[in-house]
């Protein structure tokens, strides 16, 4: 059955899509993202869809099969905000790696199955929280019927994964291509295999290296179905072109309201594809963690040297969690209007002295030599008095946090 798509030749922001929304009302509507109504799953201990904070996701690039270095990306993972991290299981010596990785984990493991319906099996039972699967290259309805009484019998959930590089054949001998028609057929064929076994607990990705074919397929299953959605755009690219791609992609479908777990698929180290993905949320107020950092691009006017001191500070305040803002503008023509805006303000001045803002409003000077470390001071107090209650970040107050 060939699947119409409703408005995927339109922008998101042009046409809203028709199926249902929870509205996330703040005080400035313009801001407003109306998020799709879907099925709530658990992923281990992790909601995944319903009205649950957007996740983000990784995978690990380490042999699954070598337990220790494994979980030590697995932290790394961690450390970097990773809400549920996937493993490869494409043996047994990974599957048997499993106990002890799911054990040491602090966020829920992922099993990545493809074609041994029995490593599915074995990934269930050693504890992965999910079984990352493609009903179809599982194999017969009987294979698919083992390993859905293993999820059960385990509490797993599944991810159906689509995508455009690993179509069926028959869909591209129909279609010609991959088209989101062909990706969404794929989809719903897959997920008829769960129900018809019964089985519900299931998300789903209709992932493409091509931008406009993924934000196609997805808007498409966003009207098809009201289970929970997995974005990517998948074999994005280096660090630089796949952010850019991811960004263009999941941007455009998160800010139309669609998805509720993201893996930004980067030829990087995992945690570079946490911190990305947490970077998009961040942008369009969906998820918040650690400070949000305002700077400015630099030029001949600026007081100080902007781009070294925001490289500076992004790792001298990247143990912070807290979320806030910090501005660090070069000179005076935008510099008061950014700090106005966020916790931490400095804006470059002559003779070395800069002008620093607290919550907005000019406070005191600091000259070059003290201004890494001063900035850092205020932000770690800062996050203090927030934590404990006694502050509101400004992000909060101007309707930029989630």
């Amino acid at each position: 059955m060939k699947h119409q798509a409703p408005f995927c030749t339109a922008s998101p922001f042009a046409r809203r899509p028709r199926h249902a929304y929870m509205r996330r009302m703040s005080i400035r509507p313009w801001r407003d993202i109306a998020r799709r109504s879907s099925r709530q799953i658990m992923v281990g201990k992790v909601p995944v869809g319903g009205n649950a904070p957007i996740t983000v996701q990784t995978m690990t690039n380490t042999l699954t099969s070598d337990a220790g270095a494994t979980i030590d990306q697995i932290r790394r993972c961690e450390e970097a905000g990773a809400d549920i991290v996937r493993v490869s299981c494409p043996d047994e010596a990974s599957t048997a790696a499993m106990p002890a990785i799911v054990r040491a984990a602090q966020v829920p493991i992922v099993a990545d199955i493809h074609f041994h319906y029995k490593r599915a099996l074995e990934a269930a039972d050693a504890g992965a929280a999910c079984l990352r699967i493609n009903p179809g290259n599982i194999g017969s309805s009987e294979r698919v019927a083992e390993v859905v009484r293993a999820a059960k019998a385990n509490g797993c959930a599944i991810r159906i994964g689509v995508n455009a590089g690993s179509l069926e054949k028959d869909l591209l001998e129909k279609y010609g291509e991959p088209c989101p028609e062909a990706l969404v057929e794929s989809a719903l064929d897959h997920i008829k295999l769960l129900q018809d076994h019964d089985f519900h607990e299931f998300k789903v990705a209709v992932k493409a290296s091509d931008v406009f074919l993924a934000v196609a397929a997805y808007m498409q299953l966003a009207e098809a179905v009201d289970c929970p959605l997995h974005l990517g755009i998948t074999e994005a690219g280096a660090l630089i072109g796949g952010t850019v791609k991811s960004s263009i992609g999941m941007g455009n479908l998160l800010w139309a309201g669609i998805g509720d777990t993201i893996r930004v698929s980067l030829s990087a180290e995992p945690e570079e594809e946490v911190r990305v993905g947490y970077e998009i949320l961040k942008s369009l107020g969906l998820r918040t963690r650690g400070v949000r950092i305002v700077s400015c691009p630099s030029c001949a006017r600026q007081g100080f040297d902007v781009i070294r001191t925001v490289e500076k500070l992004e790792t001298a305040l990247g143990h912070i969690k807290t979320p806030m803002s910090v501005s660090v503008l070069g000179c005076v023509v935008n510099g008061p209007g950014e700090a106005r805006e966020t916790d931490i303000g400095i804006t470059g001045g002559g003779n070395g002295k800069h002008m620093v803002y607290l919550s907005g409003v000019t406070d005191h000077h600091v000259e070059n030599a003290d201004m890494i470390a001063h900035i850092v001071s205020l932000v770690e107090a800062k996050a203090a008095e927030i934590e404990a209650g006694r502050a509101v970040s400004m992000d909060v107050t101007h309707g930029k946090a989630a």
